[in-house]
């Protein structure tokens, strides 16, 4: 029941929030191209992207395997966006090999580099791992509303309000040789994290929002 509510609002929301794009072009190039990439955005703006997310593109997102996972994987499951269960701690390297066969089946990942548990807004090297063995791009992205209220969470976990305007801001495509040494992988990860901060905080400042800080390491 709670899944089924929690859908029903999402789709509220998404049909009465209205978005302005910058730096779209290399996703609709893809998107045209009928070419898979990976999402990767701050795991506070999940239902934000979910709200967005309106493109007959199929979509499939990392969820962990908590309780409130589960919750969020049903709720997605119902509008569209289909769950890939695990993360970091559990279910992992399940989680990886799922990944990897989903994008070569051509379909599109979700990831939330700091997920499941943080620290926020602090990216792990999952992302940089999936997408070195998938061979996928990764889009970085980042969107805000006008109206949402940013709970009292480890990821300030952003829920929106309907009949707002809102912002996304992509960024710069990154991609991971499949022998990228492990130098190379960490600077990947580091510019991603530095990549998302700053369209983070871009897209809350252009909602007239105060900028959400990444938490202390």
């Amino acid at each position: 029941m709670l899944a089924r509510i929690a859908a029903g609002y999402i789709l509220l929301v998404r049909h009465t929030t209205r978005w302005r794009t910058t730096g779209e072009d290399q996703a609709a190039t893809l998107w045209a191209d009928g070419k898979p990439f990976m999402l990767a955005f701050w795991h506070g703006r999940l239902l934000l992207m979910t709200v967005y997310w309106q493109r007959k593109v199929p979509m499939n997102m990392l969820i962990s395997q908590h309780a409130d996972g589960e919750l969020i994987a049903q709720a997605i499951g119902r509008i569209g966006v289909a769950a890939i269960r695990g993360s970091s701690k559990r279910g992992g390297a399940a989680a990886v090999r799922s990944m990897v066969k989903t994008a070569r089946a051509g379909e599109c990942l979700g990831f939330t580099p700091d997920g499941p548990r943080g620290p926020r807004m602090h990216a792990t090297s999952g992302v940089i791992d999936v997408a070195r063995l998938s061979g996928l791009t990764i889009l970085p992205v980042s969107l805000s509303t006008r109206r949402h209220r940013a709970l009292n969470t480890w990821d300030r976990f952003c829920a929106p309000l309907p009949f707002s305007k809102g912002v996304i801001h992509w960024g710069t495509p990154m991609t991971v040789a499949r022998d990228a040494d492990a130098a190379t992988c960490e600077a990947t990860r580091a510019a991603l994290e530095v990549e998302l901060i700053t369209l983070t905080a871009a897209a809350d400042q252009a909602c007239g929002r105060v900028p959400i800080q990444p938490a202390e390491p």
